[in-house]
Order: C-alpha cells, then structure tokens, then sequence
C-alpha cells in the first residue's frame, strides 16, 4: 500500500459515490491509518456492516441514528462514536450530515481503483 501526500488539500482530492446519496473523499492514510470524509443526504444510509478495523467517527455536522451492535443513539455535530473490530455498525442520516471516520490499519478495500 502506498501512502498519500504529506499535505492533503480536501479541494484536490476526489468525491466517489458509495451508496445511494452518501459520497466519500479518502484524505491522509498509510498502512497504519486512514483518514476519510462521508456526505450523506437526508434519508441516507451506511449499511450495517463490520471489519477488522478499529474506527473512530466524528459527527462533522447533521445528525445520525448510530447503531453499534445492538446499541441505537442519535448523535449530533460534535459527538464522536468508537467501533471495536468486528462489530456490526450503521448509521442513518437524519438530515444531510457529514462524517469523519478514521481507520486503523487503513481500509485497503477503499484503494483498490485508485
């Protein structure tokens, strides 16, 4: 894997559609860390899914429904949320909102086209 500029200007760097209405921009990452800015539209969803990455999100603005394994909360912008390795997550967003969700190791799968 390789690793991304020292300086990462978010204006330069490509938005890619991952789902209905929820776009995403990879910033700063190297083997061990990722970086990576999500858009949703109102009514948008991030499927319950898991991986062996730890993640931390921050709620960069809007609201979601947050489900970490059997747990639901709305969080709003400001709040952070922490997922364990393999441990099913979602969210919904509630209005159009925006995620920061950083990755360790760095999710290879979301490089594979670049």
């Amino acid at each position: 894997m390789r690793q991304s500029e020292v300086f990462v200007e978010g204006e330069h760097r490509p938005w890619e559609t991952v789902g209905e209405g929820v776009q995403r921009r990879i910033l700063g990452y190297d083997t061990e860390l990722m970086m990576v800015c999500v858009k949703f539209r109102r009514g948008s969803i991030g499927s319950v899914h898991k991986h062996s990455h730890r993640q931390v999100t921050y709620v960069e603005s809007g609201s979601f429904e947050v489900q970490i394994g059997s747990e639901k909360k709305v969080l709003t912008g400001g709040d952070c949320y922490f997922i364990p390795p393999n441990v099913p997550h979602g969210v919904i967003a509630l209005e159009d909102s925006s995620l920061v969700d950083v990755f360790t190791p760095a999710r290879e799968d979301f490089l594979v086209t670049k």
